[in-house]
């Protein structure tokens, strides 16, 4: 990618933006943004040398006055079980905060980096009707995709699948499982499994993530460009990596069981994940479990 192009992330905030943001910056590029609505974000991962916006998707075409090169666009709402009760904020992110990102992305003649969910290969490909959240995503997929046929939209879609790293949430409703075990682990609390505890998952660095994402930006086009580790990992393997006493607690709706890794288009980039869940929490344990910023 060019240095001198002009990058837009919304949820430049967020875990994962902001390591985007984190490494843009350290990598030379002078103009990136950030749009957020600080749901998730927080001020405390702000990178020196980011221009921060604070907003709604649904008002960007008022929020951004320049036109960017590139949009990475991470700023949705993101988790499966918590999306039943939170309707009406999955509608405004996922649905309308999308559809006015896409019509931007098209005015603006940006290249559209779009992040889908993984939830959409998940358990045989049903997994996108389970939740809320797993619909609006494969949706929203389809109309990236839509876009791109009838207006000549220029985008990729990428597919995370389980990011872990420093600045994941650790606490809250939106915390993420490395994160919730990792807190727990340091707080002497016992680890808590969901039944039946032998949900697939293929965890995958943020690093790994931000790097696979940089090359789709500037090789990748069109969809299904998935990024995640090849190992898997059941949620009690987990657990027992981390060593604590275990909680079993009931099932929940929408908690899928597997998903199948797509990362073929990723891979044929030249992409390959560096770093495995089994060292990263060692490394945690070797640090007394305090949040690595890495």
């Amino acid at each position: 990618m060019d240095k001198s192009k002009t990058i837009l992330i919304t949820g430049g905030a967020g875990f994962i933006g902001s390591h985007l943001c984190e490494t843009l910056v350290s990598n030379g590029f002078k103009n990136v943004f950030s749009l957020d609505n600080y749901s998730t974000g927080s001020q405390f991962n702000h990178i020196d040398g980011v221009n921060y916006i604070e907003g709604s998707t649904t008002s960007i075409k008022n929020l951004i006055n320049f036109t960017p090169d590139y949009i990475f666009h991470l700023g949705e709402y993101s988790r499966v079980e918590q999306s039943f009760d939170d309707l009406n904020e999955v509608w405004t992110s996922n649905t309308l905060g999308t559809f006015q990102v896409l019509k931007f992305a098209l005015n603006s003649k940006s290249k559209l980096i779009y992040a889908g969910s993984s939830t959409k290969f998940a358990d045989g490909g049903i997994g996108s009707s389970q939740s809320p959240y797993g619909w609006t995503k494969a949706t929203n997929t389809d109309l990236v995709k839509n876009f791109g046929d009838w207006f000549g939209l220029n985008y990729a879609v990428v597919y995370f699948y389980n990011a872990y790293g420093g600045r994941e949430l650790s606490s809250g409703k939106y915390a993420t499982l490395i994160g919730i075990y990792r807190e727990a682990m340091k707080k002497g609390q016992s680890l808590k499994v969901v039944s039946p505890g032998r949900q697939l998952r293929n965890f995958t660095y943020v690093e790994d993530i931000i790097t696979a994402l940089l090359l789709v930006a500037d090789k990748g086009n069109g969809d299904e460009f998935g990024i995640g580790h090849n190992e898997e990992w059941t949620v009690m393997e987990v657990a027992e990596l981390f060593g604590g006493k275990i909680e079993i607690l009931p099932e929940r709706k929408g908690n899928r069981m597997s998903a199948i890794l797509v990362t073929d288009k990723t891979r044929s980039l030249g992409w390959r994940p560096s770093k495995r869940l089994p060292d990263y929490i060692e490394t945690l344990r070797l640090n007394n479990w305090d949040s690595l910023i890495d």
